[in-house]
């Protein structure tokens, strides 16, 4: 899978806008469908499009503060299933 960076995309969806999606896509090489999921994506998330793989786009519009509470949030989600699931095993041992 061929990877574009934000740069590329973005000059590829003003050109869209500009000359249409499928001579745009035609004149860069790329798959019309790529290039509208670029332009939904566009008209979606705004400046926060095409942040890169991986990278959710509120993470663009988020401080630091934000993102490390939510990862606390996820590591004390996943403690609590763990712990659920020791109460449970040592529940069962006590029944015997």
């Amino acid at each position: 899978m061929k990877r574009y960076d934000k740069a590329f995309k973005e000059e590829a969806v003003r050109l869209s806008h500009e000359v249409g999606p499928k001579k745009a896509a035609e004149q860069l090489g790329i798959s019309y469908y790529t290039l509208q999921e670029w332009r939904k994506r566009k008209n979606l998330h705004g400046e926060g499009a095409h942040i890169g793989s991986g990278h959710a786009y509120a993470a663009a519009n988020k401080t630091s503060r934000e993102m490390e509470l939510e990862k606390e949030i996820v590591e004390l989600r996943r403690a609590n299933e763990i712990l659920k699931d020791a109460l449970g095993f040592f529940a069962k041992d006590r029944k015997r």
